[in-house]
């Protein structure tokens, strides 16, 4: 059952969602908002989203790619974005369901290039390791999954049932966003960011998704699945900013210790976006892999 707050006073709708960039598909559990660009023949590139932030996350990384003769498609995760809220258990079958059905929708009958950002990154994994033939090579960009993300106060709250509901009531949103500036090592970027991230927030149905998928394990422990991922004979490529605040850079040694013949990249000054923060080193990097 979903929690009325009063600052989500919206509902997803056509008429809400009609000057929205991109498109909109119905799949088995809901609207999913999507991005497809570049050329048709091109190699197929999957952007994963992470906990919450829509697809813009990915602006500087799609740019590039589709630019340089790729097939890219990004993608809202249900609950975030425009893409629906349906009233389920926002856990792993959800989003890798969606992965998948997405793809079938749109007809994608090649193995595509899957890239995981945060809590996609163990959404990809984990579909890699479910649909081994429908994956080409996988690239992480600061992960989630290797070890259980250190909840702060506000984070153990949410696994609380109605109390944080009724303090994300009684706050509203602030409670939701002082956190995002800990993702930037670069403060200059961190206001367009969240005014961009709160638009989604006015939606019905956000703060229901976002604690959903706290209390159904998303930020839980994946590394059985990404040591599956290291018996497999996929390439992946793994990049990590320095000082990624959210999810620790010394958690990139777990993970490098069950993917053995990982490709590694440490990109200094950055935090936990590091792609965003800096595209003219990471964009090579995502390039020289996929080629």
């Amino acid at each position: 059952m979903k929690f009325s707050y009063r600052d989500e006073t919206k509902k997803l709708n056509d008429m809400t969602r009609r000057n929205a960039d991109g498109y909109f598909i119905q799949l088995p559990d809901g609207v999913t908002h999507y991005e497809l660009g570049g050329p048709e023949s091109g190699d197929v590139v999957v952007l994963v989203p992470g906990f919450s932030v829509p697809y813009f996350i990915y602006d500087p990384t799609f740019q590039f790619l589709t630019q340089n003769g790729f097939r890219v498609l990004r993608y809202d995760l249900f609950g975030r974005g425009f893409s629906d809220r349906p009233v389920a258990r926002y856990n792993m079958d959800l989003f890798v369901s969606q992965l998948a059905a997405l793809l079938n929708a749109l007809r994608f009958s090649r193995p595509v290039n899957l890239v995981g950002l945060s809590m996609g990154g163990p959404i990809a994994a984990t579909f890699t390791v479910q649909h081994p033939e429908r994956v080409n090579k996988i690239m992480l960009i600061d992960p989630a999954g290797t070890r259980p993300i250190s909840l702060t106060p506000m984070l153990k709250m949410a696994k609380l049932p109605f109390v944080a509901e009724a303090v994300l009531s009684w706050s509203g949103s602030e409670s939701m966003v002082k956190g995002l500036a800990k993702d930037f090592f670069d403060p200059a970027l961190v206001e367009h960011f969240i005014s961009r991230y709160r638009i989604q927030m006015g939606f019905h149905g956000f703060r229901y998704a976002v604690l959903s998928t706290i209390r159904n394990g998303m930020l839980d422990s994946f590394i059985q699945t990404y040591e599956a991922l290291g018996r497999m004979h996929k390439r992946v490529l793994l990049l990590w900013g320095s000082n990624d605040l959210t999810i620790p850079f010394e958690h990139s040694f777990d993970l490098r210790a069950v993917l053995p013949k990982v490709e590694f990249h440490v990109i200094r000054n950055t935090g936990h976006v590091p792609h965003y923060e800096k595209p003219d080193e990471v964009n090579p990097l995502l390039l020289e892999f996929l080629r």
